[in-house]
């Protein structure tokens, strides 16, 4: 049997504003500085290409997946030979015309510069938590239809979510349950909720389905309404924290090992244990890889 290889991976953290350009160049930077580091896979936030003060600059400055911001991030790819998830694209969608509204689509972009896995945010965080927050991104996101199947790349079988996702535990056991090795969850969590919960959510996900989970995140003021609490990390299958990024712009890294992955499931077997009869089946994932 062969042996299961280990993979560095760069973690990154930063802060948006609304300014595109100024945005690409910080990615760009810690994309290279990862790549100078020797890593093969790289994971940028969620919002990774701005953070608008208003809704309308947000839906103003969406793009395609075809558009510029994009192919700049597909040819920065094949110059550095890395893998990246981009949490959290401001998609315009194909009815745009029509229906002024967007979707927060995660993307997966392999070494040779391909997109090799889209998925559109199926839960959108319309919360009001009263005196503290209210956010209502269903105004002019448009939910995803699907959650996709995880993408076969270098380091594992890798399943993509996007923040708000990380509270509904059913999404990360569907991915467990199709395969997924890592599951990752690029954000832009409120300094409210992510004091109370960022890191016993991510944990908890880890712990549950024996997989890596992997969360880049916004940190800091974005603008005079939007901070976001930061602490991108990286969590292994046994619920542990193996990787955190300082304040303020970052990177942090770690190494993803399939072996301890399957000696954790053998170990403990606790999707064997499930007791369906019980409480039912998660529904299986369909076979489709995401229409781009």
């Amino acid at each position: 049997m062969a042996t299961l290889r280990r993979n560095m991976i760069g973690v990154c953290q930063l802060t948006s504003t609304g300014d595109k350009e100024t945005n690409f160049a910080e990615c760009q930077a810690l994309v290279r500085e990862g790549a100078e580091r020797g890593v093969k896979f790289l994971f940028l936030p969620e919002a990774f290409d701005y953070v608008a003060p208003s809704q309308g600059q947000t839906l103003s400055q969406a793009e395609t997946l075809e558009g510029d911001l994009i192919q700049r991030y597909l040819h920065l790819a094949r110059e550095t030979g890395l893998w990246m998830s981009l949490g959290g694209f401001h998609e315009r969608s194909r009815d745009w015309e029509q229906d002024h509204r967007i979707y927060n689509t995660h993307i997966l972009i392999n070494n040779l510069g391909e997109i090799a896995g889209v998925y559109r945010k199926t839960h959108l965080f319309d919360v009001d938590i009263q005196g503290q927050l209210a956010m209502k991104e269903s105004s002019y996101t448009i939910p995803g239809p699907a959650i996709e199947q995880p993408v076969n790349t270098p380091i594992g079988k890798v399943g993509l979510a996007t923040c708000y996702d990380l509270r509904f535990p059913e999404m990360s056991l569907v991915l467990s349950q199709a395969g997924a090795e890592i599951l990752t969850f690029p954000s832009a969590f409120t300094l409210t909720t992510g004091l109370a919960h960022w890191e016993p959510l991510l944990r908890a996900r880890a712990i549950e389905t024996q997989t890596y989970v992997v969360a880049a995140a916004q940190t800091g003021k974005h603008n005079d309404k939007r901070t976001s609490y930061g602490h991108s990390m990286v969590v292994d299958p046994w619920g542990c924290v193996v990787a955190q990024c300082h304040e303020g712009r970052d990177i942090c890294y770690a190494e993803i090992d399939l072996e301890y992955v399957h000696a954790v499931r053998r170990d403990m077997p606790i999707m064997e244990h499930r007791r369906t009869d019980l409480y039912g089946r998660l529904n299986p994932l369909p076979t489709h890889t995401g229409d781009h």
